[in-house]
C-alpha cells in the first residue's frame, strides 16, 4: 500500500502569516490537533500542533525561586516552588502573542512522505519516539497533497487487519 492510499486528501491548511490566535480559534474548532502550514504559494514550510503553542504559554522552567527573609541572624533561603499551567495568567501571555505570526511558533523540519512512499516508512515514522510525529504530510513538488495520522494507520490496521489489506483467518 502506498501513502496516496491511505491519505486524507482534502488538508486543511494555515498560511504562514496567520496570527497565533487565528490559529488557536481555527484549531479549536477543528477534530484535529495540528495543521501544515503553507506560503504564499501553497508550499509547504511548517507544521503547526497543538504542543506548539502550548509552548508559547508555558516556560521551560516552571520552578520559581523566592527568597524568604529570615531573621537577620540567618542568611536568606531559596525555595523553590512548581507552578502549574493553570497558575500561568494565560490571558496575558495569550494578549502577548496572538497577533505574532504563526510561522514564529511552527515546527519547520517537518518529516513528509511523497504519494508513492509505502506505508511501511509512514509507520516507522509515526512509531519513532524522537521526533515525537503524530501527522506526516504528503507532499508532491513542494505542495501538501494529503496528510496521514496515526489515526488513519491504526484505522486501517484494524478494518483490514493488517498492512496487506486483507484480513487474516
Amino acid at each position: 500500500m502506498q501513502a496516496h492510499e491511505l491519505m486524507t486528501a482534502d488538508v486543511e491548511t494555515v498560511q504562514h502569516d496567520d496570527s497565533v490566535g487565528e490559529v488557536l480559534k481555527k484549531m479549536s474548532q477543528r477534530p484535529f490537533n495540528g495543521f501544515p502550514v503553507v506560503d504564499d504559494d501553497g508550499r509547504l514550510v511548517g507544521i503547526v500542533t497543538q504542543r506548539d503553542l502550548v509552548n508559547i504559554f508555558e516556560p521551560s522552567d516552571r520552578t520559581f525561586w523566592i527568597p524568604v527573609g529570615l531573621p537577620p541572624f540567618l542568611e536568606p533561603v531559596d525555595y523553590a516552588i512548581e507552578a502549574s499551567f493553570g497558575d500561568l495568567d494565560l490571558e496575558i501571555d495569550l494578549a502577548r502573542h496572538a497577533g505574532d505570526p504563526i510561522s514564529t511558533v511552527m515546527t519547520e523540519d517537518v518529516v513528509t512522505v511523497g504519494p508513492e512512499e509505502d506505508i511501511e516508512t509512514v509507520i516507522e515514522i509515526l512509531a519513532r519516539p524522537e521526533p515525537n510525529v503524530n501527522r506526516v504530510p504528503v507532499v508532491q513538488d513542494g505542495f501538501v497533497e494529503g496528510i496521514i495520522t496515526r489515526q488513519d494507520v491504526l484505522t486501517h490496521l484494524h478494518q483490514t487487519g493488517g498492512l496487506g489489506g486483507e484480513s487474516e483467518p
